[in-house]
């Protein structure tokens, strides 16, 4: 979780958006993104790849739908 929390803050913090930002604009609570950046393991699979999508990355796929889009 610690690669995760570093990739989302940094690249949080080069946008220069608050987490509440960033929150509204990758359609998550504010929490989330708090858990995510504190490191927090008791995450969502779906809710860390909306915030990683931002970024145009996904932890794994989140729906076979959106797997078949990526090939």
């Amino acid at each position: 979780m610690s690669q995760l929390s570093d990739f989302v803050k940094t690249r949080r913090r080069k946008l220069a958006i608050t987490q509440e930002e960033f929150a509204e604009k990758a359609g998550v609570a504010l929490t989330v993104i708090r858990k995510i950046e504190q490191g927090k393991e008791n995450l969502s699979l779906t809710k860390v790849n909306q915030v990683l999508q931002m970024f145009g990355h996904v932890a794994g796929a989140i729906n076979e739908d959106h797997a078949a889009e990526d090939k």
